[in-house]
C-alpha cells in the first residue's frame, strides 16, 4: 500500500531528527506536511471542476505558498525542479518565517465558519518541530508521491490515517486519552443510526473518531442531494477538545474526512455551567468516550447538580443535559458507573429521564493496553427506563488480536429485537434496589466453583511444590555440568 509505505518511510526520516522524539512528534509532524498536499490536491480538483464550467476559482493558498511553489516546484515541462527547490536551512527558515505566519494570519482575514479560518487555527495551534530541512526535504518529496483526488485515495488514505492514531494513542497516555477503537465506534455509530439532518455532538472529541465515522455512515447512503450534502457539512458536526494536540489531530482529521469545515472549538467542556445550556444549544445524537479517572478543581464541579470529582460523572450529566428531547446517545464509560456508590445519585437520574435501552459490556482487552473494562451506555432522552438489555461481549483481545467489526456483528444483530441469548438478557428497572445497581451479571452463565475439599486442595498443592523442587534441580544440575 502506497501510503503505509509512505508514511513507514517518513517515519524512519524523523527518527534521526533532533526535534522529534516519540511517537505523538511522528503524526504531529507528518500530519501537517499531508494536510497541506492534501488541501493542495483538493483546491486542484476544486480548480478543474471550475474550469469544465467556465467559471473562476481562486486558490485558498495561493502564490509562493501553493504546494508547486515552495514544497515542490515544477520547470516548464510540468516536473519536479529539484534544482529550486528549497532545502536545509533555507527551507526550515522559509517554513518557520513565511508559511506558517501566511497560513496562521487566515484567522484575522476569514469569517470563523470559513475552511480558511480553520486552516489558520490548525496552524496557529501546532509548530513545526522538523530541525533538519534535509530531513523535512526527504519528507515532503515523500508525502508528494501521494494522491488524494480519488474517493479511493481517499478512504486508503484515512484508513492509514487512524492506524497512525491508534498508534500514538498506545505510545502513551497522552495519545491513549483521545484514541478510541474504530471497530466499537462504527459500531457504536450503527447502533445510534444518526441521520441526515440531525445533529452529532462529541464534547470530548479527542481526535474526532465519532465524528468522522458518523460522517462516513451518514455520508455513504445513497442519493444524497446537494442541499443534504451541505447539511452534513456546516450544521450537522459539532465537538468540543480541551486537549492542544488532540484539538490539531481532530481538525485535520475531519478535514481529510472530508468535512471542510469542522465545528470544532477547543475548550474545558466541563467549566460550562449545566443550567446556561439553552435548548437551541442541544443536540439530537450524541457519541462520546469520555475520559475518565481524572479531576477538576472545585469551582468546575459546582456546575453540575451532583457532585463529584470524577470527569466521566461530570461528562455524563453534561451529554444528558446536552441531548435533546427525543434525542439518542451512544457513551462509553468505565464499568464502574455501574456500580460506583458515587454514582448512585447519576445512575437513578439517569434511568427516571432517559431510557437506558441498552448496556453493551466490553472485555479490558478492547482498549489496548489501558486494562481497564468499559460498558457503551446507549439511551434516548425523556421517558424513564422501564427494562434494560445487556450484551457481553466474552472474548479476549491482545495487541496482536485488536477488536473487528466481526466481533460485534452479533450484538448488533440481536439488538435489534433485544432477543435474550448466552450473551445477552434484559432486566426490569423495577427489580433494582435503593443502590440503583446496573453490574453485569449474566443469568446464562454460572460462575464456576471449586468444590474440591480443602484436604484435597492442600494435596494438589503439595504436589505442585514438589513438581516445582525437582525442575529446580534439573536446571541446577545442568549448569553445573555447563560449568564443569
Amino acid at each position: 500500500m502506497a501510503f503505509e509505505s509512505t508514511f513507514k518511510a517518513i517515519d524512519n526520516t524523523l527518527r534521526h531528527d533532533d526535534g522529534c522524539s516519540t511517537a505523538l512528534d511522528y503524526v504531529e509532524q507528518s500530519s501537517w506536511v499531508l494536510f497541506l498536499k492534501y488541501f493542495d490536491d483538493l483546491e486542484l480538483t476544486r480548480e478543474q471542476a471550475a474550469e469544465l464550467e467556465e467559471k473562476p476559482y481562486e486558490r485558498i493558498i495561493s502564490g509562493d505558498y501553493q504546494w508547486n511553489k515552495w514544497a515542490m516546484p515544477l520547470d516548464a515541462t510540468g516536473r519536479y525542479d529539484s534544482k529550486s527547490a528549497l532545502v536545509g536551512d533555507d527551507l526550515i527558515e522559509f517554513v518557520n518565517g513565511k508559511l506558517f505566519p501566511y497560513l496562521q494570519s487566515f484567522t484575522e482575514k476569514y469569517e470563523p465558519d470559513t475552511i480558511e479560518y480553520k486552516v489558520g487555527i490548525i496552524f496557529t495551534n501546532i509548530k513545526n518541530k522538523i530541525s533538519s530541512g534535509y530531513n523535512l526535504r526527504d519528507i515532503i518529496e515523500h508525502i508528494d508521491e501521494l494522491r488524494f483526488q480519488t474517493a479511493e485515495n481517499r478512504h486508503e488514505m484515512t484508513q492509514i490515517y487512524e492506524d497512525r492514531l491508534r498508534q500514538m494513542g498506545n505510545a502513551g497516555r497522552n495519545g491513549g486519552e483521545y484514541y478510541t477503537p474504530r471497530p466499537l465506534i462504527r459500531t457504536i455509530v450503527k447502533s445510534v443510526n444518526p441521520q441526515i439532518g440531525e445533529t452529532v455532538y462529541d464534547g470530548a472529541c479527542g481526535s474526532a473518531g465519532f465524528l468522522c465515522e458518523a460522517y462516513t455512515y451518514m455520508h455513504g447512503k445513497p442519493g444524497i442531494s446537494s442541499s443534504e450534502e451541505a447539511t452534513l457539512q456546516l450544521k450537522t458536526f459539532y465537538g468540543k477538545e480541551l486537549k492542544g494536540l488532540a484539538y490539531i489531530i481532530a481538525m485535520m482529521n475531519m478535514i481529510l474526512h472530508g468535512v471542510q469545515s469542522p465545528n470544532i472549538i477547543r475548550t474545558n467542556t466541563l467549566t460550562e455551567n449545566l443550567s446556561n445550556i439553552t435548548p437551541s444549544e442541544q443536540k439530537n445524537v450524541i457519541l462520546a468516550n469520555p475520559p475518565f479517572g481524572g479531576s477538576e478543581r472545585e469551582e468546575v464541579q459546582q456546575n453540575f447538580p451532583i457532585k463529584s470529582s470524577e470527569t466521566a460523572y461530570m461528562f455524563m450529566q453534561h451529554f444528558m443535559r446536552m441531548l435533546k428531547a427525543g434525542g439518542r446517545a451512544g457513551i462509553v464509560i468505565k464499568n464502574t458507573f455501574l456500580s460506583n456508590g458515587d454514582a448512585k445519585l447519576l445512575r437513578k437520574k439517569l434511568l427516571e429521564e432517559c431510557n437506558l435501552h441498552t448496556i453493551l459490556d466490553l472485555p479490558s482487552g478492547v482498549f489496548t493496553g489501558a486494562g481497564v473494562k468499559t460498558v457503551v451506555l446507549f439511551f434516548t432522552k425523556g421517558e424513564p427506563t422501564q427494562k434494560i438489555w445487556y450484551y457481553q461481549l466474552d472474548k479476549h483481545f491482545t495487541k496482536t488480536q485488536p477488536l473487528t467489526e466481526d466481533d460485534l456483528a452479533d450484538f448488533l444483530a440481536l439488538q435489534k429485537t433485544k432477543a435474550d441469548s448466552e450473551n445477552s438478557w434484559s432486566i426490569d428497572v423495577s427489580s433494582l434496589g435503593e443502590d440503583y445497581d446496573l453490574s453485569v451479571k449474566n443469568p446464562h452463565k454460572v460462575e464456576e466453583v471449586d468444590e474440591r475439599t480443602p484436604e484435597e486442595i492442600h494435596e494438589s498443592l503439595a504436589a505442585l511444590h514438589a513438581k516445582a523442587g525437582t525442575l529446580l534441580a534439573e536446571i541446577e544440575t545442568i549448569i553445573e555440568e555447563d560449568e564443569a
